[in-house]
């Protein structure tokens, strides 16, 4: 087990949905409500996602993935990096 002075140091993860507000919805222009309807999650759920307030599960991590042509697992793995840090 390598000791704690050669160990990478942990940082402060985005929560996956700030990357998912400034990352994807605010460059194409894409209001929460017109998101929430296309991803076919209700409008609370996304926007509560968008403040950090709630985490990413399995199916919205693929419907994130076949709308922005990224991957489920980039998406979990966000989550779980932020709740790691937390």
């Amino acid at each position: 087990m390598p000791d704690k002075d050669t160990t990478m140091t942990l940082f402060n993860p985005p929560h996956p949905g700030e990357t998912l507000r400034e990352l994807c919805l605010q460059p194409m222009g894409i209001s929460v409500k017109r998101a929430a309807e296309a991803l076919g999650i209700p409008y609370r759920r996304l926007s509560r996602l968008l403040a950090g307030r709630g985490s990413i599960t399995a199916e919205e991590a693929v419907r994130l993935s076949i709308a922005f042509d990224t991957s489920a697992q980039s998406w979990l793995t966000q989550q779980m990096q932020h709740d790691l840090w937390r």
